[in-house]
């Protein structure tokens, strides 16, 4: 059997189009943030919950470790999920800078008239 797909002789077959400079999309984006905000909110009740259950049965030490991470685990945990898309220009330019020439007209001003004389006194 023939395939009826045809190559186009005038195109190289090397040629091949690459997306992996495209950025990760917005809802990829977002649920990658939200699971791993929710993980480490599982880990500070498991933190919380151990520390509660543990007192007085293993060292005072261990359980003030465990309360320690479950006061500290929200605070980081917002500022990694607040931490959205990272840009890929790091040197923050959104405008390439341009110089403006010389223009055509007269270097009269505002309110000049085309004659030159102007409606000053």
């Amino acid at each position: 059997m023939v395939s009826s797909i045809r190559r186009r002789p005038d195109l190289p077959s090397e040629e091949v189009h690459s997306i992996t400079s495209a950025p990760e999309p917005l809802a990829d984006d977002l649920a990658r943030r939200q699971k791993r905000y929710l993980v480490q909110m599982g880990v500070r009740i498991v933190c919380f919950a151990g520390a509660v259950l543990s007192w007085g049965r293993i060292p005072m030490w261990a359980s003030l470790l465990l309360i320690v991470a479950a006061v500290v685990l929200p605070y980081s945990a917002v500022l990694f999920a607040n931490a959205g898309r990272e840009r890929r220009e790091p040197d923050g330019t959104f405008m390439t800078p341009r110089e403006i020439g010389p223009g055509s007209g007269s270097a009269g001003g505002i309110g000049s008239s085309p004659d030159g004389s102007g409606d000053r006194e």
